[in-house]
């Protein structure tokens, strides 16, 4: 089964100005995009709906976060549904920088989302040996609230946390290793046909530079990349996979 290469742009709390975001949108949409790989970008929920009248239509939008409830009494927060009728499809759960999965990526699928699940491990787990442990434990938490139809609109990320926007990134083996184990643990948690058709992507320190020898890996289906999203060479890791 192929895999659609995937990659996710995640731009944390940033722009700063409307400017800058009318900046950002014009070079997605001026750019050559591999019309193989599935884009998504994900600015602040502030600017969710601009983004979403400006952006060229192939590529996607995502927020960064959504609450587990419908609606009610939480400051601050962005629902499911909303995020539903505003017509974005995507949702980042369980980044290390907000790692609360609670309910959250099934109130996410019920209300018709995709969504992009984080997982990953701090240095002192890696350096432990506990890397795959801590990914299986996380995942442990979504399989046993999914339907095993459920995982077509999942897109798992595995961002070691040590390595996201500290410049260092796990070597091309390094995270074939992990997307590997990870895919033969839902062969065995959910089933082999989940396991063969979930997109396992990689995030932590992405940029042009590497993009091309990870995008090689035989288990790596894409990339959620920081920093390096709101800069040019974004364009060229979109077509890490191009001929």
């Amino acid at each position: 089964m192929t895999r659609q290469f995937f990659v996710g742009g995640n731009f944390k709390m940033n722009p700063v100005s409307r400017e800058a975001k009318r900046a950002l949108v014009k070079t997605l949409n001026d750019a050559t995009l591999d019309p193989q790989t599935e884009v998504v970008i994900a600015p602040p929920s502030l600017y969710l709906i601009p983004v979403l009248e400006l952006l060229r239509k192939d590529v996607k939008v995502s927020a960064q976060n959504c609450h587990t409830k419908t609606s009610g009494a939480f400051t601050g927060e962005t629902s499911p549904a909303q995020l539903a009728d505003a017509g974005i499809p995507y949702v980042i759960l369980g980044h290390s920088e907000r790692r609360t999965l609670f309910g959250k990526t099934r109130a996410a699928l019920d209300a018709g989302l995709r969504v992009i699940l984080c997982v990953g491990e701090t240095l002192a787990e890696r350096e432990g040996g506990r890397t795959q442990q801590v990914v299986e434990e996380q995942l442990q938490a979504v399989v046993a609230l999914l339907k095993p139809e459920d995982w077509s609109r999942i897109v798992i990320a595995y961002e070691p946390v040590w390595a996201i926007g500290t410049g260092k990134v796990a070597t091309s083996a390094q995270a074939q290793e992990v997307h590997a184990d990870t895919r033969k643990y839902l062969a065995s948690a959910v089933s082999p046909v989940v396991a063969e058709s979930t997109r396992i992507i990689y995030g932590g320190s992405v940029t042009a530079a590497n993009s091309k020898e990870l995008a090689g890996q035989p288990d790596v289906d894409g990339f959620l990349v920081g920093g390096a999203s709101l800069k040019p060479e974004f364009v060229n890791i979109v077509n890490a996979r191009a001929a």
